[in-house]
């Protein structure tokens, strides 16, 4: 890949310009999915929106499952800078702030939603890496909080963390599913009881 460091000015400036741009498309594309969601989205409905060209977005982004992808996250990086994880606090807190958060953005949680169900298919690399890698690193995530809390007390220790980790994701995007569906299912209060899980026998 050219380093752009060692291009002349110019390219050095053509490249910050593109850069420029994609980041004003992406914010663009994610005030769209936000209202829209992403059943209703296409890459032409996205460009007219945005004021650019269909070419314009394949450009900057290959394809439409390369660009939810990036809207995704983009979207969860901006909820994480306003509202920070705080650290030292168990798995299933984790989630559930998580959960709080995307209920401000129904059309971004549609988006993961749509994103985890194309990774299924074998036709969609993108989805497929993204969904992989968020599964994984969110699971590593947890199950290295679940070890903090048995070293410190907080957690019982007769349960594997990895196990615990699957565990919380499983439930915790079960229930996001259920909410999209039905908006009066208690994600929040659920995912507080498996807090029970975690407690040291008394």
């Amino acid at each position: 890949m050219t380093d752009p460091s060692a291009a002349g000015p110019r390219s050095r400036g053509s490249y910050a310009k593109g850069l420029a741009r994609r980041q004003e498309i992406l914010d663009a594309a994610i005030d769209v999915f936000a209202a829209r969601g992403a059943e209703r989205t296409s890459l032409r409905a996205i460009a007219e929106q945005v004021g650019v060209t269909h070419a314009a977005l394949i450009h900057h982004f290959g394809s439409l499952e390369r660009l939810l992808v990036e809207v995704y996250l983009e979207s969860a990086r901006r909820l994480e800078r306003e509202e920070p994880t705080p650290e030292g606090i168990s798995p299933v807190e984790s989630m559930r702030r998580s959960a709080q958060r995307n209920r401000r953005v129904p059309g971004m949680v549609q988006l993961y939603t749509t994103l985890v169900a194309a990774a299924l298919e074998s036709d969609r690399p993108a989805a497929t890496a993204f969904a992989s890698e968020r599964f994984a690193g969110i699971r590593a995530t947890l199950a290295e909080q679940v070890r903090e809390g048995q070293a410190a007390g907080r957690f019982r220790t007769d349960i594997g963390p990895e196990q615990v980790a699957a565990l919380v994701v499983a439930a915790s995007d079960g229930l996001q599913t259920q909410w999209l569906l039905d908006p009066s299912v208690d994600q929040v209060g659920a995912l507080a009881l498996l807090e029970t899980l975690l407690a040291p026998p008394r």
